[in-house]
């Protein structure tokens, strides 16, 4: 990836990068497609990205910067544990249910996980590591209890998040999952 500004066009172009993966697939999106999906010629859209692979690394990155800040801000939330955790995983969880829907969601999700393996391992653990300092937080305001750790507490966590992305049949059953993970999280946490 060439080092830019996101700038109009380059938001653009990720755009319309998004919505031809979910209309055609990872493998089958042209980087014609996406150059004409922004009005820009295929060599224009070359000054921005060496190929798709490019693309999909960056929207990767994009994706954890955002699921990043908007966990971080729903982790210091007022409100109860359970509130707190719940809204956390909300916030992480949303816009996966568009992508699971489309089409093409699992090809685009195994085309992330190969091309972005590294990208998705950086991001994850910035996701665990602001669950871990707010549960050590958590618990060392008697707001919460913890079984194992806040660290371990933090994985298990991750680990049902992703176990829900892999077993969702549909994006209802991935939302709904997710609902109940955080309900059932939130109680054993929280201390009444």
């Amino acid at each position: 990836m060439r080092d830019f500004v996101l700038d109009a066009k380059c938001l653009a172009i990720l755009d319309s990068a998004r919505k031809a993966f979910a209309a055609y697939g990872f493998k089958k999106t042209s980087m014609d497609e996406i150059a004409k999906g922004v009005g820009i010629s295929r060599p224009a859209l070359y000054l921005y990205f060496d190929n798709k692979e490019a693309i999909l690394r960056r929207l990767t990155e994009l994706h954890y910067e955002e699921k990043i800040e908007a966990v971080a801000k729903a982790l210091q939330a007022d409100g109860s544990v359970s509130q707190i955790i719940g809204q956390a995983i909300h916030v992480q969880t949303d816009g996966m249910a568009q992508i699971m829907s489309s089409p093409h969601g699992m090809e685009l999700l195994d085309a992330g996980k190969s091309l972005a393996s590294d990208i998705i391992t950086q991001g994850e653990a910035r996701l665990q590591s602001l669950y871990t300092g707010w549960l050590q937080k958590e618990a060392s305001n008697d707001r919460a209890r913890l079984f194992d750790g806040a660290r371990e507490t933090a994985e298990t966590i991750a680990s049902a998040l992703r176990g829900n992305k892999i077993s969702a049949t549909d994006f209802q059953e991935f939302d709904r999952m997710n609902s109940n993970l955080a309900a059932m999280i939130g109680a054993a946490l929280e201390i009444r």
